[in-house]
């Protein structure tokens, strides 16, 4: 199965770069409502067979367009949601950030009980986001498209790609409608085969950290 995983669009708090997990979230912002529309055109070679969102408002405005324009149906799922923030909900000092990455990275290392201050922690958090990438590849769907968040996708591609380890998760940012290209299978095996850290439609303004864009990955963990 080929996966990709499509941070959203961007939000009032991405600007104001704060930790704002909690369901349902903010909507889009103008930038964001671009780039989500600019999603379809981007993506019109993938041929998606599914299309699924978390329960954030931002990730099912974002898929919008694109089940628009393919006729598909957003299956919103709570498991492929932002990781819980906890007690760092709505900061975005340099201290909360770190913690929460850091805490992050650490699941896709393997200390997965260690918990989010005041939140989940990674077993709790795989759990839930290899039930959702499970259920499409049940499904059959060859091509399936997850509008998910920055640090999930981070963390479990990191966590679950053999060709991806944390080192370079971590060096590599997903800005707002970034995109990271899996293929394989649960209980196969994944590969990165392209991440796409910047936004593929409609640029952001530079708010947010950027890393490398547009990286095929072979041996990321060499």
């Amino acid at each position: 199965m080929r996966l990709l995983l499509i941070r959203h669009g961007q939000t009032p708090s991405n600007v104001k770069r704060l930790l704002d997990t909690a369901v349902p979230g903010p909507g889009l912002t103008p930038l964001g409502q671009e780039q989500a529309a600019a999603l379809p055109d981007a993506l019109a070679g993938e041929g998606i067979d599914a299309l699924y969102a978390s329960t954030l408002l931002r990730t099912q405005l974002t898929a919008a367009p694109l089940a628009a324009r393919t006729g598909l149906d957003v299956r919103v799922r709570d498991g492929i949601r932002e990781l819980s923030a906890g007690d760092l909900e709505m900061r975005g000092d340099d201290e909360a950030v770190e913690t929460y990455m850091t805490t992050a990275f650490a699941w896709s290392a393997g200390d997965t009980g260690l918990r989010m201050p005041g939140g989940e922690n990674g077993v709790e958090a795989l759990r839930r986001y290899d039930a959702v990438v499970e259920e499409a590849a049940d499904s059959g769907a060859g091509t399936v498209a997850m509008v998910s968040h920055g640090a999930a996708i981070r963390m479990w591609a990191a966590a679950r790609a053999g060709n991806v380890d944390v080192r370079s998760a971590s060096a590599h940012e997903l800005r707002n409608t970034g995109v990271v290209l899996l293929t394989g299978a649960p209980g196969q095996g994944w590969r990165v085969l392209h991440w796409e850290g910047r936004a593929i439609g409609a640029q952001d303004s530079g708010t947010e950290a950027s890393g490398p864009a547009g990286e095929a990955v072979e041996d990321a963990d060499g």
